[in-house]
């Protein structure tokens, strides 16, 4: 056996007694005919596994590859028989989840992205290197320190620009109107992954404030956004497609937002005894009316605010139900770089509901991909809690919503548009000849000039199209081109502006007002304080 094969083979027997040890009650409940037998049994198992994969490397009809084998198949199948989210990391993958962890990593500072089996530039962040040596949102990357980039994948580039802070990487760049490449030396430097991409003042006195996930600088984030926004008389707390991330950082924002003691989150399984999290600080008594968006990708630790904000009637829930993840996965490092996301415990609410999805008897892909309408699945069998004001919510299911908004579905010329990179396509040919300040908006005449760009790049489409999708072409151009004109910021907020779904969490804050104070009415006759005398 080849030395790499053994070096593969050797770790896979470590995780195997890992899983073996720590996992044993997981397997018996997916197989409960299948009793343990002790140490003798494991040992069995593995030296099954070894034969087994001595045969496959010796006899199959082309070479085995041993680490694909092992990181791609062996690993991962075994980790997804006992649930969706215990997880394998190869030595790449775990350091980029060490990299979202820690909220930074070393390189250039841009999203580069595919566009028309090219790299292109998404857009450079704002302070970083690539966007003080003057690159832009279309540039198209040809060549990175002399390698071309045709035959690159955008993660082949990605990895290119990034290396040890203050070295030089030179980008090699094709723009619209330029008739020679440009080239860059750009000196690499710590690029922050920001998890509050957007904060401003959307209307004056009401905040919106949208968390793209949970790493180390999440609470910190969030905490400096509240005070950058000043006193707010309302907030929109936007946590749609939030993935999740790290418990402590979900604990640290919702404690942000309720009252000193109150219960956030608390967590059990087989091997870890309950471990409550409670507010330490709590919201200095800024009670401001509080709505928070969430759709079907808010998950996990996304799903602990909310379901936080929500037990104690802090802030209206509204959008859709959420993911249902609420396993929680301790991460053990393992040798060569590589670690093991374990399923430890489960995660409950304040008032006790579980956040986990069934996940019995369904495919992988289903489980995260095809998931039925949990609006129309029964409650008959699903746990009932209450929330502070005592609110009927039910448990099992992720975070249902206090108020449902369907999201908003695109139609079929907005998706040939968006499929087209019209409006990234037209930003970038607007530059060229335009210099627009932070006061434009799309009048007729550019909208004449976006018709000839539709026509020039052979975009199919009619004038009743344009008509009936007025106001979301409009707002579409705006955001590309303040992204070029004024960084990926000034873009978000262009679209937040014009999101339906924040339009109508605003329209909703009176009703998280109503919700917040009839609670605490509630409560304060359900406990009497003290009588002054």
């Amino acid at each position: 056996m080849a030395r790499s094969s053994r070096r593969t083979l050797f770790l896979v027997v470590v995780v195997l007694i890992t899983c073996g040890f720590l996992g044993m009650v997981f397997g018996q409940k997916i197989n409960p005919a299948a009793a343990p037998g002790g140490d003798s049994d494991v040992r069995d198992s593995l030296r099954q596994f070894t034969d087994v994969y001595s045969l496959v490397e010796q006899n199959y009809a082309e070479p085995v590859n041993a680490d694909k084998a092992i990181y791609n198949g062996a690993i991962p199948g075994m980790l997804h028989v006992l649930d969706p989210h215990s997880n394998f990391f190869d030595p790449k993958s775990y350091a980029l989840l060490r990299e979202d962890q820690r909220g930074k990593y070393y390189g250039v500072g841009m999203t580069v992205g595919p566009r028309n089996n090219k790299v292109i530039v998404i857009a450079p962040f704002a302070g970083t290197p690539a966007y003080r040596a003057g690159i832009r949102p279309g540039d198209i990357i040809v060549a990175v320190d002399g390698k071309p980039t045709d035959n690159m994948s955008t993660g082949d580039v990605a990895d290119l620009l990034k290396g040890p802070k203050g070295t030089t990487v030179h980008i090699t760049i094709l723009r619209e109107g330029t008739e020679k490449p440009l080239e860059f030396a750009v000196v690499r430097d710590e690029i922050p992954r920001y998890s509050v991409d957007l904060h401003f003042l959307i209307r004056p006195g009401i905040g919106y404030l949208h968390i793209t996930g949970f790493n180390e600088t999440t609470e910190k984030e969030v905490s400096e956004a509240l005070d950058q926004m000043g006193d707010l008389k309302g907030l929109i707390l936007d946590l749609r497609q939030n993935p999740g991330g790290l418990l402590s950082e979900g604990v640290g924002v919702a404690d942000k937002f309720l009252r000193k003691g109150q219960l956030i989150v608390s967590h059990h399984g087989r091997n870890s005894p309950e471990k409550r999290y409670t507010a330490t600080h709590g919201g200095g008594g800024k009670e401001y009316p509080l709505v928070v968006l969430v759709n079907r990708g808010t998950a996990s630790a996304a799903e602990i605010v909310a379901g936080a904000i929500q037990d104690h009637d802090r802030g209206l829930i509204v959008g859709e139900t959420t993911f249902g993840k609420g396993l929680v996965q301790t991460v053990y490092p393992l040798s060569e770089n590589t670690g093991l996301a374990l399923t430890t415990a489960h995660y409950y609410t304040p008032s006790g509901r579980l956040i986990q999805r069934d996940y019995s008897n369904v495919s992988l892909y289903d489980y995260y991909f095809d998931r039925p309408d949990e609006e129309k699945a029964s409650t008959a069998n699903r746990e009932v809690k209450l929330t502070d004001s005592g609110r009927t919510e039910y448990g099992g299911g992720g975070i249902t919503p206090d108020v449902k908004i369907d999201p908003t579905k695109s139609n079929h010329f907005q998706d040939s548009l968006l499929q087209h990179y019209a409006f990234f396509n037209y930003a970038k040919h607007y530059m060229v000849n335009h210099h627009p300040t932070k006061s434009f908006e799309v009048d007729d005449a550019t909208m004449q000039d976006f018709r000839k760009f539709l026509d020039l790049e052979k975009i199919p489409f009619t004038e009743a199209e344009l008509l009936q999708n007025n106001d979301w072409v409009r707002a579409s151009i705006k955001s590309e081109i303040f992204v070029n004109a004024f960084g990926q910021e000034e873009g978000l907020k262009v679209k937040a502006e014009a999101d339906p779904e924040v339009l109508k969490a605003l329209d909703l804050l009176p009703q998280a007002k109503a919700l917040a104070e009839n609670a605490k009415k509630v409560v304060a006759q359900r406990n009497p304080g003290p009588l002054n005398h």
